[in-house]
């Protein structure tokens, strides 16, 4: 089933590595633009969550076709944005999904396999 987004989110930045964080912030959201303009992907949200106690304080919805977001995410400039992530942020990751009419046709999906 197609997967149209990508949910990357990080929860801080890892103490006195702050600068670093920012840095690579404005790069990675370059980055996200430049594949929006080339057509790569459809767009991208980035959100920054009030102050909650919780551990994920941050994330980009990046939206695109399934094999887009396939060749985006197996792209060395995607595998070196993550490593670099992972080094100046806490609980960093990224995991595919669904939006839009996706969410209807993967609860289809869901109440067809449910027990009961």
């Amino acid at each position: 089933m197609d997967r149209n987004t990508i949910f990357f989110a990080w929860n801080r930045s890892i103490p006195g590595r702050e600068q670093i964080s920012g840095e690579h912030f404005e790069e990675f959201v370059a980055y996200l633009a430049g594949q929006a303009q080339n057509g790569s992907i459809q767009g991208f949200d980035t959100v920054f969550l009030d102050t909650h106690g919780g551990d994920l304080n941050g994330f980009f919805l990046i939206r695109g076709e399934s094999a887009s977001l396939d060749a985006l995410t197996s792209s060395e400039e995607w595998t070196v944005h993550m490593t670099r992530a992972a080094l100046h942020l806490e609980g960093s990751g990224a995991v595919r999904g669904v939006s839009g009419g996706a969410v209807m046709k993967r609860m289809e999906l869901w109440k067809k396999h449910a027990p009961g």
